[in-house]
This record gives C-alpha cells, structure tokens and sequence, in this order.
C-alpha cells in the first residue's frame, strides 16, 4: 500500500447526457435520457435532472418514460461527438502524469506519484479543483467528479462520494474511517446479488464485512470473490496503474424494436454491425482471427458460434462473410431481437491471401439474391444533422414519414423546430458541432 495519497480518479458526470446538453441548449435544466430508444431499449445515461425521478443506467427504456414527466428528451447515442470529448479529456490527465488508465469513455485513473506532483492534502486538494476548471473550460462545460486516495479503490470511492462535480482527498491512514460506514455496495464488485446474499446474513456496511473472518467470506461468496472482498474491506488494494489496456476482443450489437425474421434484413445488419466492428479494429491498428456471432431468439435464449480464420484480418467483407455463414448454422424460427459481431484473438500483425480472386458475394440457400429494395432513411432522436437553408440541427422526432428538427448548436440560443418529409433531400446527417469553435450557422427564421 502507498504511504501517500498519489492516485486520482476521474468520473465524468452523466457524461452521455452532459455532452448531450452541451450540444443542444434547448436542453440544458430539463431531463435527459440517452440509450436505447425503442420497446426493448436500455438507458446508457440519464441526466441528474432525470435522475430526479428514478430514471437510472441500465433501467429499461419503457421504465424511465414512465417515470420521467412530459418533455423528457429520449435520445440515441451519438457515439462520435462523445469520443471527440473523451479525448480531450483524456489529454489532459495526461499533461499531469505519463500514467493515465483509461477505463472506458468516461473514466479513468491517474498515477500523481509519477507526475512528481506535491502529495499533500493541500497540493492534491489544489490539484484536484485547478483539473475540474479545466475540464468544464476545454470540454465546453462538462462536469467530472474527481477522487484522490492511496489506491485505486479509495480513489474510485472518493470520486462516488461527492458526485456531481466533486472532489475528495483520502489522506493515506483515513482510508478505514471513510470506508467502514459505508453500504456494502459501494465496493467494488458487490453487486445486487453479492449485496443481497451478505445483507442475509448481516453485513450491510463495509464496517461489518470487516468483521467477518476470510473463512466465512470465503464459505459465503466462493475464493476469489471472498478474498477480494476480505482486502477491500481492510483497503488493502496494491494494483497499479497500467496506462495501456489490450483489448482481447471488439464487438458491435443491437437490439430491435421487433424481432427480425426476414433473413435478407439480418444480413444487412450482420453487414452494418461488421462495418462498424472493422472501421474500429483498422483505427487501433489491429485484427483479429476469430469472429463471432451473437444471436439472441424470440424467447431470450442467446447463442454464440465462432469461427477461427487461418490469418488475422481487418476487413469488413471476410467479417461479414464469416458472420453471414454463421448465421445460416443457427435456427431462426421465431425472429431474432438481438444480432452482434465481434472479432477476437487480436493481433497487429495482418496477412491477407494475396493471390485469391475476389469471393463471389455468400448466398444462404433461402435467399433470394439480386433482390435490391431502396434504401429507406431513418432517422434517430438526437441525430445530427443539416440542412440546406436552415444550417445544422438535430432530430427531435419521426413518424408517419415526417422527421421533426430542432436548428440549434452549443454557441446559439435555443432554436426553432420545423418538420420535413424523410425523404426531403434538403436535409442530411451531419458530423457532430464543434463546441470549441464558433458556429456559421445561417439566419433561422
């Protein structure tokens, strides 16, 4: 264990909502929720507005629009514009130390030690403010909650406990006196089925698993899960950080409003899902040997089937092969409410068949090829877009055939809504604003 408080913790608040608001000013004060906006949706994030009303990460969709009021923005994600802020971010915690762990797009952990920061209570707590100024200026107002402590774990805690836009030191030697009053769940790893089965037997707080020996975890919650609660409840937590993290595998899925059950749509959403899977392993350099598929039936029953390539490859048309002829192996009476692709067995080393001609597209028996349909526009709640004369916006709704706009970006007040036909030609999905430049938008009327 460190004798001083030198790891910092970044949690960065509602972040998918926060960007969300920052992007669209009608807006900001007023709920938001950002996932899955379909029947069988999941909310990714809620604002702390929505949040207000139970509305919570990884609540059904059809949950939370119960319980938000009238007016709630239901929005999908815009993948794009939250990279671009992650980024920025992510330099920053850079600039203060060459150890920085990236956790997911929204989080991370900071080596201060490494940095050759002052360590003190006071320089961490100065540290910690002058980094949250300077979030909200670079990111165009986005707000983070940071944790500063002698571990990982006191760090994580530290960034929890003073959420939003917090900030809070554990000085090394503190770490029993913040950790033992609280619930059990606050550990790490303790979710809603370890909690209930330690609050059966009387452990509600971590001051209470702290009383019970490594024998009784052990019995309770089986060796590896009793042990690490057993070292958490005592802080006892040596891991470093570990600046890169290897990826063992990337993947794409989606979940449908319907279960699909014509096989011509499922292999344009193996195409879409490989696609989007490829564009990421080619922008980290890497491939992969195997590729999987993912199909989850009618009746939630979910099931895999893989196949190993001789080489690595990184592109989309060998995905979607492989992915297509998986799927002809797999039963699909009744539809499919769920379809993911995922590559594995990463490698930066890619060796393609130089000498193959290219493969004739794959047929299933039970397709009927050289069926071309038009491809219809679809728009999404929170989309970006532009339009011709009206300049940028994103979709507030469609339906019916009409798309409904809202022409506003994070340099302008609160814009007017019209509505169009889908197909209007006038308008088109556009790249995310930038917040950090001053917007040409046209006169709006």
């Amino acid at each position: 264990m460190r004798s001083e408080a030198g790891v910092l913790h970044l949690d960065l608040d509602a972040f998918f909502a926060a960007v969300e608001q920052r992007d669209k000013p009608s807006l900001r004060g007023k709920p938001v929720v950002v996932g899955g906006t379909g029947g069988r949706g999941v909310v990714s994030t809620a604002s702390y507005e929505a949040r207000a009303y139970g509305a919570r990460s990884a609540m059904s969709t059809a949950e939370a629009r119960r319980r938000c009021p009238p007016g709630t923005a239901f929005l999908g994600g815009r993948f794009a514009a939250y990279s671009v802020t992650s980024r920025v971010v992510m330099d920053l915690l850079r600039e203060l130390s060459p150890l920085v762990e990236q956790v997911s797009v929204d989080e991370a952990y900071v080596d201060l030690a490494a940095g050759g920061h002052d360590l003190s209570v006071e320089g961490l707590t100065a540290l910690g403010r002058d980094l949250k100024v300077r979030i909200h200026a670079a990111t165009g107002g986005v707000r983070g909650s940071v944790g500063i402590g002698s571990s990982k774990t006191m760090a994580k805690i530290g960034s929890e406990l003073d959420k939003p836009d917090g900030l809070l030191v554990v000085p090394a030697g503190a770490e029993l006196d913040v950790l033992h009053p609280l619930p059990v769940r606050s550990l790490p790893g303790v979710g809603p089925a370890t909690g209930d089965r330690l609050s059966a037997v009387g452990v509600r707080t971590v001051g209470d698993l702290h009383e019970r020996s490594l024998t009784d975890l052990v019995a309770l919650v089986g060796q590896a899960h009793g042990s690490g609660l057993f070292r958490l409840a005592r802080a006892l937590d040596e891991r470093p950080v570990v600046p890169e993290r290897e990826a063992k595998s990337v993947s794409a899925e989606r979940t449908y409003a319907t279960d699909l059950t014509d096989l011509g749509r499922l292999q344009n959403e193996i195409r879409w899902l490989a696609d989007r899977v490829v564009a990421r392993l080619q922008k980290e350099g890497t491939a992969g040997r195997t590729v999987t598929l993912k199909f989850r039936r009618y009746d939630f029953t979910t099931l895999t089937r893989s196949q190993t390539l001789p080489q690595p490859v990184d592109d989309a048309r060998t995905v979607t092969e492989v992915a297509t002829r998986l799927l002809g192996g797999i039963d699909r009476t009744g539809g499919v409410r769920l379809l993911g692709v995922g590559v594995s067995g990463l490698a930066t080393y890619v060796q393609g068949d130089l000498f193959a001609e290219d493969a004739a597209p794959l047929v299933l028996e039970d397709e009927e090829p050289d069926v071309a349909e038009p491809e219809s526009r679809t728009w999404y709640p929170g989309q970006d877009v532009a339009h011709a004369d009206m300049g940028a916006g994103w979709v507030w709704g469609s339906g019916l055939g009409r798309v409904t706009v809202r022409f506003e970006g994070p340099r302008t007040p609160p814009g007017p809504v019209r509505t169009y036909a889908v197909d209007d030609p006038s308008l088109v999905p556009a790249e995310p604003p930038d917040w950090r430049g001053t917007e040409d938008q046209k006169s709006r009327s």
